[in-house]
């Protein structure tokens, strides 16, 4: 089924300066278009029935099970602990690449819009972290609708600068997110693979779920650039290079197989979802994932 943000470029969706318009434009027509819902949509289960007695609820009798057994019985139910979701979003430097399209940063900030939109509709609790190379903006899980507005207005007022210390911002956030939950990293996740794992793997042990959504841009897969061109670090003012594309490119194309690679493979080992995403990747694609993820781990 067709549906809205199939037609919406996110060089389209930049144009909506609301992030709660958009997220609920890709959200809603996304969702319209599921047959059944992968998410479990309840705060309570049914536990098990007890013979009612004098005081209790009348509102709460199972009246099919009196309609059976002429005997009064009352259903009770358990809490039912429903999704904690913090979303960790990377604001280094090099989050703001923009090739063709939107920079990486401008793509992640409205994936987390219509995610954050997606869970709170699906009444879980959802956080923030805004990091660069260390902790900006921490907003700890709310399920209240409300909470939408302080999420959204800080993904907006937050600009990208700074170098990326992804290891050490993860290792100090373990005792912040005391709670057990999935959280959802957004980010290019540019630095040494092993200390990156090694923070990872101290968040697998704390019990969290992850799920990192790893933001490129095509330029940074392709390597399409044919003439000289100046390259310039995103994360510091000092480093600005006048390079021959044609000379380096098959040593950049060797070191991203192995980056790529060693990701996966660490990904893979601390059971962790590894999604990369290319900033052109319409937003329902992402949420469709998303959606197929929960699905398994609920």
């Amino acid at each position: 089924m067709a549906i809205a943000s199939d037609f919406l470029t996110p060089a389209d969706l930049q144009k909506i300066s609301n992030l709660q318009v958009l997220a609920r434009l890709v959200v809603e027509g996304f969702c319209s278009g599921l047959h059944t819902s992968p998410h479990k949509g309840f705060s309570v289960e049914f536990r098990e029935h007890r013979q009612y007695v004098t005081g209790d609820e009348i509102r709460r009798l199972d009246w099919k099970v009196y309609g059976k057994t002429d005997r009064l019985y009352i259903r009770e139910y358990e809490e039912e602990t429903n999704l904690r979701a913090t979303l960790l979003v990377d604001a280094s430097g090099s989050m703001a690449y923009a090739g063709k399209g939107i920079s990486k940063y401008a793509y992640a900030v409205r994936l987390a819009a219509c995610l954050s939109y997606l869970m709170l509709r699906q009444q879980d609790s959802v956080g923030l972290v805004t990091f660069d190379k260390k902790v900006r903006e921490y907003i700890p899980p709310r399920s209240r609708p409300s909470h939408l507005r302080v999420l959204l207005d800080t993904l907006q007022n937050t600009k990208t600068g700074g170098e990326t210390e992804l290891a050490k911002v993860f290792h100090n956030l373990v005792p912040k997110i005391h709670r057990r939950g999935l959280l959802i990293i957004l980010s290019d996740c540019f630095g040494s693979v092993t200390e990156l794992m090694s923070a990872l793997a101290h968040f697998r042990h704390a019990h969290h779920e992850i799920i990192i959504f790893q933001i490129w841009d095509r330029d940074e897969l392709e390597f399409p650039f044919r003439q000289w061109t100046r390259f310039d670090s995103l994360e510091t003012d000092e480093d600005k290079r006048l390079i021959d594309p044609v000379a380096v490119r098959a040593a950049y194309m060797e070191s991203l197989d192995k980056f790529r690679l060693d990701l996966k493979n660490g990904c893979h080992r601390h059971r962790i979802d590894l999604v990369p995403v290319v900033t052109d990747t319409p937003y329902a694609e992402t949420l469709a994932y998303y959606l197929a993820r929960r699905k398994k781990q609920v």
